[in-house]
């Protein structure tokens, strides 16, 4: 078989797990596919764009029935749309009165709210089917399961017989769901007791909503309806919000949390609940995971979000021989690539992937998961080493950080390097615009920069991503507007 090769630069690294597929000018004439994407989320629908771009036939099997997977549909699109609305909220009732400016009457219409964010949903999720359209991916609707290695079988959504789809690879992108609360002391049943899905869903404002997890989907969602106006209790088990985050960042997050009107009940788990139909009011039965004491909590809404899971269920696994560790990732998956090319895709792992398995353009490959990552939570962007993980590692570091004294809201940007040869670890962001800010630190990363590189660099002013720039020239000379 010709293999094309189309000109570009070459790469610095060359990652691992990465599986060479033939490129082809054209689509193939047979009626087999060269590659079947079970899974229609960020990193299905992108790896079977790539594909079909690369002349590969491609098609891709979604179940929920529209594209886009948990972030477009029921995660991050439709949180940070409530959230954004939430903050203008806010700043309507609370804020603009500071800036001398006085608005009177300000309320909450919940149904425009929520039909507002699905407006922007949908044409999200048409504007994927209209790509899938335009690079001739074929979209099929329904339940995916392996049924050999070769094979994957689809079970339509509105029912009848399942269609056999043959093809030389495969790409499983079948995402995560809620995690369950250990030990059921809590069902989910999307009204009083609901999962994030729930949460972006409520039609009214909670009076009282308790967040049990005080991880990145929990603080977002309590962020949400605080803003809105209502009481927000966070049940954490451990002794501290986000337990991979950076403790000074986690720190000076949790007092803006606080600021904002959270409270947190740290050491503490959920042993029981009981529900009322005659007030709507859920009691929670806690106990301090430390000394014993236990103590009641009465709300009229119940957030779980202790973590999601891969969506491992009913693919056809087990009867290929696919093995799962104990997060539910595949343990033997590499093993079986040769023989079966079924390449793990966008699962999700403790920190979220950008994009799981991506096809690329220029070598022709499918990469799983690539190595940069980008972990994401409110109003926090970071990428790289925590101290503590470079201190048990034994590298020696430097540390340089910088306010955003500009903005209330806002707290600092912290950068760390070697000590040796200057070369960027870490970078953490924790303030406004921070998911675009981290895109710089990215970037330099990617390529080994160093903080002096950065540091030297002209960055426009009056901006935030001066702070950046600062943070960097703390660590290998001072920097200029701090003292």
């Amino acid at each position: 078989m010709q293999i094309y090769r189309l000109a570009a630069r070459p790469l610095a690294q060359q990652p691992r797990g990465a599986f060479w597929l033939p490129q082809r000018r054209l689509f193939s004439s047979t009626s087999e596919y060269d590659l079947v994407v079970i899974g229609g989320g960020p990193g299905g629908y992108v790896a079977a764009i790539k594909a079909a771009q690369l002349g590969l036939k491609t098609a891709c099997v979604e179940k929920r029935g529209a594209l886009g997977g948990t972030c477009l549909n029921v995660g991050c699109i439709p949180s940070k749309a409530l959230l954004n609305m939430s903050h203008k909220y806010k700043e309507a009732s609370s804020d603009f009165k500071k800036f001398g400016i006085r608005v009177d009457g300000v309320s909450v219409d919940i149904p425009t709210m929520q039909s507002f964010k699905d407006k922007i949903v949908a044409g999200l999720t048409q504007g994927i089917e209209g790509l899938f359209k335009r690079n001739k991916v074929e979209y099929i609707k329904g339940a995916g399961r392996l049924a050999d290695p070769h094979t994957v079988q689809v079970h339509p959504i509105g029912g009848g017989n399942a269609e056999m789809l043959k093809t030389k690879n495969i790409i499983l992108a079948t995402g995560s769901e809620p995690s369950p609360l250990v030990g059921g002391a809590l069902e989910v049943d999307e009204k009083q007791i609901v999962s994030s899905t729930g949460a972006l869903s409520l039609s009214r404002v909670p009076r009282h909503l308790a967040v049990v997890g005080g991880g990145v989907i929990g603080l977002e969602l309590g962020s949400v309806w605080r803003n809105m106006g209502a009481e927000v209790t966070v049940v954490e088990f451990c002794d501290k919000i986000i337990p991979a985050l950076d403790v000074e960042i986690g720190r000076a997050f949790q007092k803006l949390l606080e600021r904002q009107g959270i409270k947190f009940m740290f050491s503490t788990k959920v042993v029981g609940s009981q529900k009322s139909n005659e007030n709507d009011e859920v009691t929670l039965e806690l106990e301090n995971a430390k000394s014993g004491d236990t103590l009641k909590l009465h709300c009229d809404v119940v957030l779980v979000a202790v973590g999601r899971r891969p969506y491992t269920r009913d693919l056809g696994l087990e009867e290929l021989g696919i093995e799962l560790d104990k997060a539910r990732i595949f343990a033997n998956l590499r093993s079986l690539v040769s023989r079966s090319r079924c390449i793990r895709g966008s699962i999700t792992t403790p920190i979220m992937q950008c994009s799981g398995a991506v096809v690329d353009s220029p070598r022709g490959r499918i990469m799983v998961n690539g190595q940069m990552q980008v972990p994401k939570y409110p109003h926090i962007m970071a990428i790289g080493d925590l101290i503590e993980g470079l201190k048990a590692e034994g590298v020696a570091y430097k540390r340089g950080a910088f306010p955003f004294a500009a903005n209330s809201r806002a707290r600092l940007v912290k950068v760390l390097t070697c000590k040796e040869t200057d070369k960027i670890l870490g970078v953490w962001i924790l303030g406004p615009n921070a998911g675009e800010l981290i895109a710089e630190a990215v970037l330099a990363m990617e390529y080994g920069a160093a903080s002096e590189d950065l540091g030297r660099v002209c960055h426009a002013h009056p901006t935030l991503s001066e702070a950046l720039k600062e943070a960097c020239m703390a660590c290998f000379d001072k920097p200029i507007h701090i003292a």
